[in-house]
């Protein structure tokens, strides 16, 4: 199956609700963290983001490291540089990079510090909130910014009710709530990426159709790491014959020695999207 003939049934209702949301809360803070999936660095980003910045200084905090190809992932923080953007992998599971990640928000934050101090103001901390596409791990990051002992700031003028700043460095506060991006789909090949990797519902796509696009990929691009994992073999990137081979091997067999095509949609996706099955990089740098 083509990927340009995947469709996703989608309803925009929650990008509208979600955009005015971000804008009400970009205003409240000095620096934003979009937190991408390192699996697809591009599919993850959302363009509204940049209309919405307001010329806010943005850090990029790649995240599922080690769930990506990381010679992938090292291209995707070179791209990144290229344009100009502050990047840094994180992994929000095991805690590793997050302390690199406050330095790059500092350092991100200097420029607005250096115009305060222009107009005489000082010690005032530096506001920040994480965005970023559903599932992406952006709760997880705060519990890991804002840790067991942390204190919470004093509420601010102009905060909306309901909502903290938590310090989690010196001179540097968090909003406690992550700014939720819902995704566009205007190209099929972004709506493919974040089904693959559960960042949207399972009931607004057809799961077998984005499995056999999955499978031929993996064929495709890593061929060996298929073939090792489920030990199968090859010659061509056949989606629906590497899949009833696995099938086969695995037991995913109904009454009569038919294929159990659910099963086999079921297992694949579980075995990507826990790493089980290797760390790939959907997006290509």
């Amino acid at each position: 199956m083509d990927v340009q003939d995947f469709k996703i049934q989608w309803f925009p209702g929650h990008m509208t609700k979600a955009r005015r949301m971000m804008e009400t809360q970009i205003k409240l803070v000095d620096v934003v963290v979009e937190m991408l999936d390192s699996r697809i660095p591009l599919s993850s980003t959302n363009p509204m983001l940049i209309e919405v910045l307001q010329n806010k200084p943005k850090v990029v905090a790649l995240n599922k490291t080690d769930m990506a190809d990381p010679a992938k992932t090292d291209l995707w923080i070179q791209k990144f540089k290229n344009n100009g953007l502050a990047v840094c992998k994180i992994d929000c599971n095991t805690g590793k990079g997050v302390k690199q990640l406050i330095t790059t928000i500092q350092e991100a934050a200097k420029p607005v510090i250096d115009k305060w101090l222009k107009k005489g103001v000082k010690n005032r901390p530096i506001r920040v909130m994480i965005v970023g596409i559903p599932n992406v791990g952006k709760s997880t990051l705060i519990n890991r910014l804002v840790g067991k002992n942390k204190v919470v700031a004093s509420d601010r003028p102009g905060v909306t009710r309901g909502q903290q700043w938590i310090t989690i460095a010196k001179g540097l506060e968090l909003l406690d709530t992550p700014g939720v991006l819902w995704p566009k789909f205007d190209d099929p090949e972004i709506g493919f990426c974040l089904a693959m990797t559960g960042a949207i519902k399972e009931d607004v796509y057809d799961r077998n159709d984005a499995v056999e696009i999955l499978v031929e990929r993996l064929a495709t691009r890593y061929p060996e790491q298929l073939k090792k994992f489920y030990g199968i073999d090859f010659d061509t990137p056949d989606p629906i014959a590497i899949m009833e081979k696995i099938g086969t091997l695995r037991g995913c067999i109904k009454a009569g020695g038919v294929l159990d095509l659910n099963k086999v949609v079921q297992l694949v996706l579980r075995d990507f999207r826990t790493a089980r099955l290797g760390r790939f990089t959907l997006d290509e740098p």
